[in-house]
């Protein structure tokens, strides 16, 4: 009699240990789908429009509620095709985005910007000239390796003339998490603190 006790005992405590590892793991699987619709979002590079900064294949996370891109948040937005784009912010809404001054820089709001941090080696930082003012709740966006990149310039001829809508941003680029031996927190380039 006290075995069978005992033994039914132990059955239950197995059933109970099942059923809260199942709660647990069922649990944490719908954390992990809210955090990544609503707060943190992982993308791969498939292209080589942002080299050397993200190489074709890198992976990415994204914070999806970093708030307002500044200039040269890296960001992943709706493109012009409609798939999942990432490029560099250059200006934002009211700035006036040129191209290029005496020393074939870019420039926003007159400021010259020293891009040699992150614009891909031995490329322009523009083949084409522009010139071109930033509309309201609007931004100017540009890929690191110019030369391979279709970004707002490629797109001026067409309907919103390049500039993406701040509505169309997933998210701010926060960290290269793969490959790991390339990991790399990203900050924002010294050059645009200089811009007003």
């Amino acid at each position: 009699m006290a075995v069978t006790k005992k033994a039914e005992a132990v059955e239950k405590k197995k059933k109970g240990g099942f059923r809260e590892t199942v709660l647990l793991l069922v649990l944490g699987v719908g954390i992990a789908l809210l955090l990544q619709a609503f707060v943190v979002g992982s993308f791969y590079i498939p292209s080589e429009s942002m080299e050397n900064t993200l190489l074709i294949n890198d992976r990415v996370f994204v914070n999806k509620l970093a708030g307002k891109p500044e200039r040269g948040d890296i960001i992943v937005f709706k493109g012009w095709n409609g798939e999942d784009t990432i490029k560099r912010v250059i200006g934002v809404g009211g700035d006036k985005v040129a191209c290029c001054d005496s020393k074939k820089r870019v420039t926003v709001n007159g400021t010259p910007l020293d891009e040699s941090s992150y614009l891909y080696p031995d490329d322009f930082p523009s083949k084409e000239r522009f010139s071109y003012t930033v509309p309201q709740g609007k931004l100017w966006l540009m890929g690191d390796h110019r030369s391979a990149s279709a970004d707002s310039r490629s797109h001026v001829q067409e309907p919103g003339g390049g500039f993406i809508s701040e509505d169309a941003v997933i998210g701010t680029a926060v960290v290269r998490y793969w490959p790991l031996s390339r990991a790399l927190i990203f900050q924002k380039p010294e050059t645009f603190d200089k811009v007003k």
